[in-house]
């Protein structure tokens, strides 16, 4: 038996920079921690969960971005998780007064693990009488748990407004059967991102002692993905207002079968605060043939804080004009 499979899927993918590309280690030029935290399908009786915690730092001596990411999934309906802890390098490399190209790896180690003793093999039905033949996880032979190693690489260019990049993971190709050694591997996730970025006309926010400047933006940018035997594009567009961002995706073409792949739209809302702390919530309407009213959609939440000694006040983005979110 073959099966397919693909990675995690996230909505807010620039704030959960190790997900998208490694490139991005470092990429605040500053210290940073996030957390990230995924409900897929809460409507059905079974969960779909998934997180993400990572830090990095960029090291202005040695022109590199250095991280740490821990992430993990669990599905109740097969009774699976994974985990996978790994570090991050980034290089970066000024090609220009305003352009630059960042170079990234991660190796990480994988863990998969499934409570086989729970399973239900087909074998162990009686049809005829109605009963189950034996305990659940007698008929399982094979190892409930996998560990292997992988390694993910990526690029990133970017100008004053605009960015492109391309990252592969799984580069390794590590096992995720628990039934034979080598049978099934998880293939390569190849993804392309990038997008431009136009300057608004500016406002002002009074703090009833003065008045500062507001900046207004409107980013445009694509995500797409191929993993296996599936592909998926991601167009979206992000309207910064400071200290607010609003931003929208339509998740779905093209597909490698010639046949309708529209899958959700995801909308998004957040915030940044003057201490570095930043908040993002985003949710997935679903409009597959899934439904929206079997799956509940999809519900995520970013937070992120970059460390400064400098004024408080300041923003802390990166020079980066990528997406936020």
């Amino acid at each position: 038996m073959k099966v397919q499979s693909q990675d995690v899927q996230y909505s807010q993918f620039y704030a959960n920079p190790f997900y998208l590309n490694p490139a991005l280690a470092g990429s605040t030029e500053l210290s940073r921690v996030g957390v990230n935290f995924r409900n897929q399908w809460p409507a059905l009786d079974q969960s779909f969960i998934a997180y993400t915690a990572y830090a990095d730092h960029f090291s202005k001596k040695y022109n590199s971005g250095f991280g740490v990411v821990i992430s993990g999934a669990r599905e109740s309906f097969t009774q699976s998780s994974t985990d996978e802890i790994g570090l991050a390098y980034s290089y970066r490399l000024r090609l220009g007064e305003n352009r630059f190209l960042h170079v990234g790896a991660q190796g990480s180690l994988l863990s998969r693990d499934v409570l086989f003793d729970q399973v239900i093999l087909g074998t162990q039905l009686d049809i005829d009488k109605g009963v189950i033949l034996g305990e659940p996880g007698q008929g399982f032979t094979g190892d409930s748990r996998v560990r292997a190693a992988d390694l993910n690489a990526g690029l990133l260019y970017y100008e004053e407004k605009f960015w492109i990049g391309f990252s592969a993971f799984h580069l390794l190709k590590p096992q995720i059967s628990y039934l034979e050694i080598n049978s099934n591997k998880l293939p390569i996730k190849y993804s392309i991102h990038g997008g431009v970025r136009f300057d608004l006309a500016p406002g002002y926010i009074n703090d009833f002692f003065n008045n500062t400047d507001q900046e207004r933006s409107l980013a445009l940018a694509f995500n797409y993905k191929s993993q296996g035997a599936f592909d998926q594009l991601d167009i979206g567009a992000e309207f910064y207002f400071e200290p607010l961002i609003l931003g929208f995706w339509y998740r779905g073409l093209p597909t490698k079968y010639n046949l309708p792949n529209s899958e959700s739209l995801v909308g998004l809302i957040g915030v940044e605060l003057d201490s570095g702390l930043d908040f993002g919530y985003s949710y997935d309407f679903s409009i597959s043939k899934l439904g929206q009213r079997v799956s509940g959609g999809a519900h995520e939440i970013s937070v992120r804080y970059v460390f400064s000694s400098k004024d408080p006040r300041k923003k802390y983005y990166p020079e980066l004009p990528t997406f936020r979110y």
